[in-house]
């Protein structure tokens, strides 16, 4: 059995597998040609929620706190950079930047009066910070209440590339997708992360080891928070506005969701449930099926026959389905 003081010495010896770098590979050439086939902007926001999911999958999956206000970072993010974009007229990637460090500061506010507790108090006061997050929002002049901030340009990354096309956006955006998934990867098999899976396991022996489990704590809500607000951006760069739907606490829900449907605990799992949960929105919106009926019952089937997560679930049984 592994302790707590090992994770240290265990995380330096982790090294991607061959055919981890073959999958990565993989991923990246179907990345590279997936516009051919299929609308840009469907799949620039498929990787939003998917690193929005990955980035809760990194609370929840590793840290086992369970937020219920991830809301207020992806959409205080949203609307700061949105604001940069249509007031200050400054460069995408300062905008982007912009909203990272809100989320960030947001994210250590709401962290600082959140790990104080555990359980579901944990997940109460973060939805009540994150409420009060959202009727902030509302008031406030710079979001323009209900009509949100829209009506911007794009701008140009660096000065020189024009995001207005699309397809110029949709490799932008691909290239800070994998490089944060690559973030959260080495995160989770960092030193760091280790031991935040033993005080995810054990917190009470983690403590007894000696380790400042508050601290861990606030750091991974920290760059949780972080990295939603970085999805949150980038969906408000692709969409070109910001609304209040971005910081209602129906899309903390909806990024529960999508976690729990594709498995928490792998960085598969979360962008598999993104892309179940996106692409039954985007076929059923004019289906005139009601699309909360239909997700609810996909839910509740994988809970029955995926109690793990569908990637959980196939983790767990392809070893069997090898050794029959």
């Amino acid at each position: 059995m592994i302790v707590a003081e090992d994770y240290e010495s265990v995380a330096d010896s982790r090294r991607p597998h061959p055919a981890q770098r073959v999958l990565v590979l993989a991923l990246i050439g179907v990345l590279l040609l997936l516009p051919l086939w299929i609308y840009p902007v469907l799949l620039m926001k498929l990787m939003c929620f998917a690193l929005f999911a990955s980035a809760f999958n990194l609370l929840l999956g590793y840290g086992g706190l369970l937020s219920f206000g991830h809301a207020a970072f992806f959409g205080g993010a949203a609307y700061v950079t949105a604001h940069a974009l249509k007031v200050w007229e400054i460069n995408p990637e300062f905008a982007i930047l912009a909203g990272v460090g809100a989320a960030l500061g947001l994210g250590l506010v709401i962290g600082l009066l959140a790990v104080r507790r555990q359980g579901i108090y944990f997940a109460m006061v973060t939805l009540a910070l994150s409420q009060m997050f959202y009727f902030f929002c509302l008031q406030a002049p710079f979001t323009h209440g209900e009509d949100g901030i829209q009506g911007f340009s794009r701008g140009k990354l660096f000065g020189i590339i024009d995001l207005a096309d699309s397809t110029t956006l949709y490799y932008v955006v691909a290239a800070v997708f994998v490089a944060s998934l690559f973030a959260i990867w080495r995160i989770v098999h960092s030193p760091f992360g280790m031991i935040l899976q033993a005080v995810r396991e054990n917190e009470q022996r983690a403590i007894s080891l000696g380790y400042s489990v508050q601290r861990y704590k606030l750091g991974a809500f920290v760059m949780s928070a972080g990295f939603a607000g970085l999805a949150g951006s980038l969906k408000a760069l692709l969409f070109q506005f910001a609304t209040l739907t971005d910081v209602n606490w129906h899309m903390s829900g909806e990024v529960i969701l999508m976690t729990l449907l594709g498995g928490i605990g792998s960085i598969a799992g979360p962008i598999v449930g993104a892309g179940l949960v996106v692409t039954l929105q985007n076929h059923l919106a004019t289906s005139g099926f009601p699309v909360t009926t239909v997700l609810g019952a996909t839910f509740i089937a994988c809970v029955l026959l995926f109690r793990r997560g569908i990637v959980g679930e196939l983790r767990h049984r392809l070893p069997a389905w090898r050794r029959k």
